[in-house]
């Protein structure tokens, strides 16, 4: 009898903890659920909620932390809960007692969480709690100070399917092509031996051969990990993905890029800066050709397999065709949507414009507190220097004739050059936080 996977039974991570604020709950979701993130000031670590009030459904993430109690408020009719759910106060209540009465009716779902490795981890299914205690997390082995590795993170939401963002994490073919100029080089793009080492219900393992060593592991249901190794100096690098099924035709991915190596440049380079300069343009390349390429499988998907559908002949697709086999084997093809009442549309439109599937801002912005902050300081210099060019060309003219040549004139340089950072705020590096077109021909 074939052993059925269980999406719900597993941990996945929901941010790293750096980008969430402490201050108010922060609203995600995972396998259609709507859940709410927040932090009690008596606890150290965050706690996650299904995202509802048990009195009228009203979602808690648009609630707040109150100042007095440090629980968690709904914003609708002030009922409060603490860090394990129980209903701590009804402001309605004509008895105090009320609430410690019928608690178990009136208390908001909490779900088993952690945190390691930098990263908030949830178990998204209550009832199995004692299980969650004894199922160790798919960390890394990478991702581990105590042996030298460093490491940044980075996260963004996506506008394909989950079993579409392990496809294409598991394709390292694509790299010199999607990602030319960014992280690949098309005109040396050469066949990749790719070998399943292992493969079980738990766990697929790949590697490949040549000068440098890697191996690709998938541990269902979220983590995807590739390790590079050179030789025999030490030296290893690689990241560790996170791919986290959203809804239907979202997802999310949280990667982790680790070196043991390098350490000064890691510490050196802004966070923000190393998601506008590359991460994003790694996801952009990939987003404008899943997109619309899962909406082709699917409408083939309607008469036919991927078998038929795809052309796999190559070594370097062993990964795919292991990783589909193993979804149609223990999930039978699809994600659990319909046991969060999901219903799933045969085929979702491609007709979305390309500033909403490049949407920067939603997708990441909004949630990485690095890229949140840096905005801000972008916004102000621009304020400033604005404000600057114009109170020196005041100043300049009304300074005395004889002193316009001789001092009006630096400030006149000063403020050009002002004016030109101006520019460079307005035009590259603030809409690079929103929106940037990705043109696969022009690159």
């Amino acid at each position: 009898m074939k052993q059925e996977f269980n999406f719900f039974q597993h941990w996945y991570p929901l941010s790293p903890v750096k980008d969430l604020d402490p201050k108010q709950p922060t609203s995600v979701t995972l396998l259609g659920l709507r859940l709410v993130i927040w932090k009690p000031k008596s606890s150290e670590t965050f706690q996650v909620f299904l995202d509802r009030c048990p009195h009228r459904l009203a979602p808690l993430s648009e609630g707040r932390i109150d100042d007095r109690t440090g629980n968690l408020m709904c914003s609708y009719h002030g009922w409060q809960f603490d860090k394990q759910g129980i209903c701590a106060h009804i402001p309605q209540a004509e008895s105090p007692a009320l609430a410690s009465k019928n608690k178990e009716n009136l208390c908001a779902m909490a779900l088993p969480v952690r945190q390691q490795q930098d990263l908030l981890w949830v178990w998204p299914d209550a009832k199995s709690s004692e299980q969650a205690a004894s199922t160790p997390l798919p960390l890394s082995p990478q991702v581990d100070a105590t042996i030298g590795f460093v490491w940044t993170s980075f996260v963004r939401d996506l506008e394909y399917d989950w079993q579409t963002l392990v496809e294409n994490v598991a394709d390292p073919s694509h790299v010199p092509f999607a990602h030319h100029g960014v992280q690949g080089d098309r005109n040396r793009a050469k066949p990749i031996p790719l070998e399943i080492v292992r493969s079980t219900p738990d766990l697929i393992e790949a590697t490949t051969k040549g000068s440098s060593q890697r191996t690709i592991t998938f541990e269902p249901p979220c983590r995807l990990e590739y390790a590079f190794s050179f030789g025999n100096n030490g030296k290893r690098f690689g990241f560790v993905s996170y791919c986290i099924p959203v809804c239907p035709g979202k997802s999310r991915i949280i990667i982790q890029f680790a070196r043991n190596f390098g350490k000064t440049l890691y510490r050196l380079k802004p966070r923000w800066w190393d998601h506008i300069s590359e991460r994003h343009l790694v996801i952009d390349g990939d987003m404008v050709l899943l997109q619309q390429q899962e909406y082709f499988l699917q409408q083939r998907q309607s008469t036919e397999s991927w078998k038929t559908a795809y052309q796999l002949p190559t070594s370097a697709d062993r990964l795919i065709i292991e990783f589909r086999n193993w979804f149609d084997r223990y999930c039978h093809g699809q994600l659990p949507w319909s046991e969060v009442g999901i219903s799933v549309p045969q085929t979702r439109s491609i007709n979305a414009r390309r500033q909403q599937i490049l949407d920067r801002y939603t997708q990441h912005t909004q949630h990485c507190r690095s890229c949140r902050e840096a905005l801000l300081v972008v916004q102000r210099l621009q304020a400033v220097l604005l404000i600057y060019f114009v109170v020196n060309v005041c100043a300049v003219a009304i300074l005395p004739d004889k002193w316009r040549l001789s001092l009006g004139l630096p400030l006149i340089a000063i403020a050009l050059l002002g004016l030109g950072v101006f520019a460079w705020l307005k035009f590259w590096l603030y809409p690079r936080f929103y929106f940037v077109d990705y043109i696969h021909a022009r690159r």
